[in-house]
Protein backbone atom coordinates (compact mmCIF):
# COMPACT_ATOMS: atom_id res chain seq x y z
CA UNK A 1 0.00 0.00 0.00
CA UNK A 2 1.38 3.56 -0.89
CA UNK A 3 1.87 5.50 2.01
CA UNK A 4 3.14 9.63 1.88
CA UNK A 5 6.56 8.52 4.23
CA UNK A 6 8.59 11.78 5.23
CA UNK A 7 10.17 10.56 8.05
CA UNK A 8 14.09 11.49 8.88
CA UNK A 9 13.15 14.90 7.21
CA UNK A 10 13.08 18.45 8.21
CA UNK A 11 10.14 20.58 6.72
CA UNK A 12 9.74 24.07 6.49
CA UNK A 13 6.71 26.07 6.36
CA UNK A 14 6.50 29.61 5.37
CA UNK A 15 3.12 31.49 6.98
CA UNK A 16 2.56 28.34 9.62
CA UNK A 17 0.53 30.51 11.82
CA UNK A 18 -2.29 30.99 9.04
CA UNK A 19 -5.26 28.47 8.64
CA UNK A 20 -3.94 26.99 5.98
CA UNK A 21 0.16 26.91 7.08
CA UNK A 22 -0.52 25.55 10.35
CA UNK A 23 -2.51 22.47 8.65
CA UNK A 24 0.25 22.14 6.03
CA UNK A 25 2.54 21.64 9.34
CA UNK A 26 0.56 19.12 11.13
CA UNK A 27 -0.18 17.22 7.90
CA UNK A 28 3.91 17.16 6.98
CA UNK A 29 4.20 15.84 10.88
CA UNK A 30 1.60 13.19 10.40
CA UNK A 31 3.66 12.35 7.65
CA UNK A 32 6.72 11.83 9.55
CA UNK A 33 8.63 15.12 9.46
CA UNK A 34 10.14 17.72 11.69
CA UNK A 35 8.43 21.09 11.12
CA UNK A 36 10.04 24.89 11.02
CA UNK A 37 7.04 26.77 11.93
CA UNK A 38 7.64 30.52 10.10
CA UNK A 39 5.61 33.44 11.13
CA UNK A 40 6.02 37.26 10.75
CA UNK A 41 4.10 38.82 13.34
CA UNK A 42 1.65 36.36 14.88
CA UNK A 43 3.44 34.31 17.00
CA UNK A 44 0.66 33.58 19.37
CA UNK A 45 -0.89 31.31 16.29
CA UNK A 46 2.34 29.82 15.73
CA UNK A 47 2.83 28.12 19.04
CA UNK A 48 -0.58 26.78 18.47
CA UNK A 49 0.26 25.16 15.34
CA UNK A 50 3.38 23.89 16.74
CA UNK A 51 1.74 22.01 19.62
CA UNK A 52 -0.43 20.54 16.70
CA UNK A 53 3.27 19.49 15.33
CA UNK A 54 4.00 17.78 19.06
CA UNK A 55 0.83 16.13 18.97
CA UNK A 56 1.73 14.35 15.76
CA UNK A 57 5.14 12.82 17.71
CA UNK A 58 7.11 15.27 15.85
CA UNK A 59 9.93 18.17 16.69
CA UNK A 60 8.54 21.56 16.28
CA UNK A 61 11.07 25.02 15.71
CA UNK A 62 9.48 28.07 15.21
CA UNK A 63 11.39 30.93 13.46
CA UNK A 64 10.01 34.67 12.75
CA UNK A 65 11.07 36.16 9.42
CA UNK A 66 10.20 38.82 6.93
CA UNK A 67 10.16 36.68 3.77
CA UNK A 68 10.10 40.05 1.93
CA UNK A 69 13.66 40.89 3.29
CA UNK A 70 16.55 38.76 2.47
CA UNK A 71 18.70 39.75 5.17
CA UNK A 72 15.42 38.37 7.49
CA UNK A 73 15.47 35.29 5.64
CA UNK A 74 19.73 34.57 5.54
CA UNK A 75 18.93 35.25 9.24
CA UNK A 76 16.41 32.58 9.45
CA UNK A 77 18.24 30.17 7.37
CA UNK A 78 20.98 30.55 9.56
CA UNK A 79 18.78 29.80 13.15
CA UNK A 80 17.15 27.02 12.07
CA UNK A 81 20.68 25.33 10.29
CA UNK A 82 22.49 25.72 13.51
CA UNK A 83 19.62 24.98 16.24
CA UNK A 84 17.11 22.21 14.09
CA UNK A 85 19.27 20.93 11.27
CA UNK A 86 19.36 21.80 7.22
CA UNK A 87 16.09 21.67 5.43
CA UNK A 88 15.08 19.01 3.09
CA UNK A 89 11.61 20.08 1.96
CA UNK A 90 10.49 23.55 1.60
CA UNK A 91 6.82 24.82 1.66
CA UNK A 92 6.54 28.64 0.00
CA UNK A 93 3.04 29.32 1.42
CA UNK A 94 3.41 33.00 3.17
CA UNK A 95 1.30 35.89 1.55
CA UNK A 96 0.55 39.42 2.42
CA UNK A 97 -3.39 39.91 3.10
CA UNK A 98 -4.85 43.00 1.60
CA UNK A 99 -8.31 44.32 0.22
CA UNK A 100 -9.33 43.53 -3.01
CA UNK A 101 -10.46 45.90 -5.63
CA UNK A 102 -10.32 46.63 -9.16
CA UNK A 103 -7.24 47.12 -10.68
CA UNK A 104 -8.04 51.17 -11.36
CA UNK A 105 -8.96 51.36 -7.48
CA UNK A 106 -6.21 49.20 -5.97
CA UNK A 107 -3.70 51.14 -4.19
CA UNK A 108 -0.15 50.63 -6.14
CA UNK A 109 1.10 49.55 -3.09
CA UNK A 110 -0.55 46.20 -2.96
CA UNK A 111 0.95 45.42 -6.44
CA UNK A 112 4.24 45.81 -4.15
CA UNK A 113 3.47 43.76 -1.77
CA UNK A 114 2.05 40.98 -3.49
CA UNK A 115 5.81 40.83 -5.73
CA UNK A 116 7.53 40.99 -2.95
CA UNK A 117 5.57 38.39 -0.92
CA UNK A 118 5.09 35.70 -4.24
CA UNK A 119 7.99 35.86 -6.16
CA UNK A 120 10.77 37.65 -4.04
CA UNK A 121 9.76 35.46 -0.86
CA UNK A 122 10.34 32.13 -3.44
CA UNK A 123 13.49 34.46 -4.89
CA UNK A 124 14.78 34.42 -0.95
CA UNK A 125 13.93 31.09 0.11
CA UNK A 126 15.50 29.83 -2.96
CA UNK A 127 19.04 31.63 -2.26
CA UNK A 128 19.40 30.60 1.36
CA UNK A 129 18.07 26.92 0.96
CA UNK A 130 19.09 25.52 -2.41
CA UNK A 131 22.71 25.54 -1.76
CA UNK A 132 22.54 23.03 1.12
CA UNK A 133 19.88 21.29 -0.91
CA UNK A 134 21.89 21.44 -3.94
CA UNK A 135 24.98 19.88 -1.73
CA UNK A 136 23.25 16.94 -0.74
CA UNK A 137 21.54 16.75 -3.79
CA UNK A 138 17.92 15.86 -2.46
CA UNK A 139 15.34 18.63 -1.93
CA UNK A 140 11.64 19.23 -2.25
CA UNK A 141 9.74 22.88 -3.16
CA UNK A 142 6.12 23.69 -3.06
CA UNK A 143 4.81 26.91 -3.54
CA UNK A 144 1.23 27.52 -2.64
CA UNK A 145 -0.43 29.02 -5.83
CA UNK A 146 -3.89 30.20 -6.30
CA UNK A 147 -7.20 29.48 -8.96
CA UNK A 148 -6.59 33.13 -9.27
CA UNK A 149 -3.38 32.69 -11.42
CA UNK A 150 -5.21 30.63 -14.49
CA UNK A 151 -9.00 32.75 -14.15
CA UNK A 152 -7.57 35.96 -14.02
CA UNK A 153 -10.89 37.16 -12.37
CA UNK A 154 -12.16 41.01 -11.98
CA UNK A 155 -11.23 42.10 -8.07
CA UNK A 156 -7.82 40.01 -8.18
CA UNK A 157 -5.38 41.75 -10.34
CA UNK A 158 -2.66 42.46 -7.72
CA UNK A 159 -2.79 38.81 -6.13
CA UNK A 160 -3.11 37.63 -9.85
CA UNK A 161 0.28 39.66 -11.08
CA UNK A 162 1.98 38.41 -8.18
CA UNK A 163 1.13 34.34 -8.48
CA UNK A 164 1.50 34.43 -12.11
CA UNK A 165 5.30 36.11 -11.51
CA UNK A 166 5.73 33.48 -8.71
CA UNK A 167 4.80 30.45 -11.64
CA UNK A 168 7.22 31.67 -13.63
CA UNK A 169 9.91 32.11 -11.27
CA UNK A 170 8.82 28.23 -9.80
CA UNK A 171 8.79 26.82 -13.33
CA UNK A 172 12.11 28.24 -14.76
CA UNK A 173 13.29 27.22 -11.20
CA UNK A 174 12.57 23.74 -11.80
CA UNK A 175 14.45 23.57 -14.76
CA UNK A 176 17.60 25.02 -13.04
CA UNK A 177 17.76 22.97 -10.54
CA UNK A 178 16.14 19.01 -11.46
CA UNK A 179 19.87 17.86 -12.03
CA UNK A 180 20.25 18.24 -8.52
CA UNK A 181 18.01 15.65 -7.61
CA UNK A 182 15.58 18.87 -6.35
CA UNK A 183 12.22 19.24 -7.37
CA UNK A 184 9.71 22.34 -7.15
CA UNK A 185 6.24 22.49 -7.60
CA UNK A 186 2.92 24.88 -7.28
CA UNK A 187 -0.14 23.80 -5.62
CA UNK A 188 -2.91 26.16 -6.71
CA UNK A 189 -5.91 25.96 -4.34
CA UNK A 190 -9.56 26.85 -4.93
CA UNK A 191 -11.70 29.05 -2.29
CA UNK A 192 -10.86 26.76 0.58
CA UNK A 193 -12.53 25.60 3.23
CA UNK A 194 -10.25 26.44 6.70
CA UNK A 195 -11.04 26.00 10.14
CA UNK A 196 -12.42 29.86 10.22
CA UNK A 197 -15.38 28.79 8.09
CA UNK A 198 -16.18 25.57 10.52
CA UNK A 199 -16.62 27.75 13.28
CA UNK A 200 -18.53 29.92 11.24
CA UNK A 201 -20.66 27.40 9.39
CA UNK A 202 -20.00 29.15 6.00
CA UNK A 203 -18.27 26.12 4.57
CA UNK A 204 -21.64 26.13 1.82
CA UNK A 205 -21.14 29.64 -0.15
CA UNK A 206 -23.65 28.45 -3.41
CA UNK A 207 -22.94 30.76 -6.28
CA UNK A 208 -19.48 29.74 -5.70
CA UNK A 209 -20.10 25.96 -5.57
CA UNK A 210 -22.06 25.82 -8.69
CA UNK A 211 -19.06 27.18 -10.89
CA UNK A 212 -16.83 23.85 -9.10
CA UNK A 213 -17.34 20.87 -11.25
CA UNK A 214 -17.44 18.82 -7.84
CA UNK A 215 -20.12 21.18 -6.60
CA UNK A 216 -18.02 21.92 -3.31
CA UNK A 217 -15.24 24.07 -2.05
CA UNK A 218 -11.99 21.89 -1.12
CA UNK A 219 -10.82 21.71 2.21
CA UNK A 220 -7.45 22.80 4.13
CA UNK A 221 -6.88 19.13 4.32
CA UNK A 222 -7.19 18.40 0.49
CA UNK A 223 -4.65 21.40 0.22
CA UNK A 224 -2.10 19.96 2.85
CA UNK A 225 -2.49 16.50 1.10
CA UNK A 226 -1.46 17.45 -2.17
CA UNK A 227 1.12 19.38 -0.64
CA UNK A 228 2.31 16.35 1.31
CA UNK A 229 2.60 14.20 -1.76
CA UNK A 230 4.64 16.43 -4.00
CA UNK A 231 7.17 16.53 -0.93
CA UNK A 232 7.10 12.91 -0.73
CA UNK A 233 9.28 10.74 -3.17
CA UNK A 234 5.75 9.42 -4.76
CA UNK A 235 6.10 12.56 -6.42
CA UNK A 236 9.90 11.72 -7.22
CA UNK A 237 9.85 12.40 -11.35
CA UNK A 238 7.55 15.41 -11.13
CA UNK A 239 8.66 19.06 -10.97
CA UNK A 240 7.74 22.27 -12.33
CA UNK A 241 3.84 21.30 -12.43
CA UNK A 242 1.29 23.88 -11.63
CA UNK A 243 -1.70 21.22 -9.87
CA UNK A 244 -4.94 23.08 -9.50
CA UNK A 245 -6.68 21.74 -6.56
CA UNK A 246 -9.83 23.05 -7.17
CA UNK A 247 -12.16 20.51 -7.70
CA UNK A 248 -12.29 21.08 -11.31
CA UNK A 249 -12.58 24.94 -11.62
CA UNK A 250 -8.86 25.03 -13.41
CA UNK A 251 -8.08 22.79 -15.89
CA UNK A 252 -5.02 24.01 -17.37
CA UNK A 253 -4.68 22.92 -20.79
CA UNK A 254 -2.19 21.36 -23.37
Amino acid sequence: MLKIDLSGRIALVTGASGELGSVIARTLAACGADVVLHYCRSAEKAERAAKLVEQEGRRAFLVQCDVTDFDSVCSMQKTVSDQFGKVDLLVANAVIQYEWKNILDQPLADFQSQFDSCVMQTVHLAKVFLPDMIAQGYGRIVAINTECSALAEPGVGAYTAGKRGLDGIVRCLAKEVGCHGITINQVAPGWTISERDRQNHTESAPEYDKTVPLGRRGTDQEIAQMTAFLLSDLASFTTGAYIPVSGGRVMPAI
